[in-house]
């Protein structure tokens, strides 16, 4: 069964920059997504790359943050730069198709914004 483990969140100040990974285990899917869920509200898709490489994003990262993948390595990415404290959150990664979710969640990786 396909797992997927983020890593490389952490506290970072306002304006700062983070690249968290989500590495997939068995084979990735065509389309994969990054999500955040904040404390108290509910899950969201902010970004999302084909196989082909297309991207996009919701309104409130659009323009901050990048989304990219390695297929060689089963690895997909999401580089956060102009960080503000509402981008505060753990982080999920998933496969999906026509918006629905493909995979089971990890355990994801929680990524502060805070001075």
């Amino acid at each position: 069964q396909v797992q997927f483990v983020e890593s490389g969140g952490g506290l970072v100040q306002p304006g700062g920059s983070l690249r968290v990974s989500c590495a997939v285990s068995g084979s990735i899917f065509a389309a994969m997504g990054w999500y955040r869920q904040a404390p108290g509200k509910e899950r969201e898709l902010v970004a999302q790359i084909s196989s082909g490489r297309s991207t996009t994003y919701a309104d409130s990262v659009k323009g901050r943050f990048t989304i990219f993948r390695e297929n060689a390595k089963n690895t997909v990415y999401l580089q956060m730069n102009s960080l503000k404290p509402e981008d505060t959150a753990v982080y999920y990664c998933n496969g999906l198709a026509r918006g629905v979710v493909l995979g089971p969640w990890g355990q994801g990786t929680q990524v502060t914004v805070s001075s």
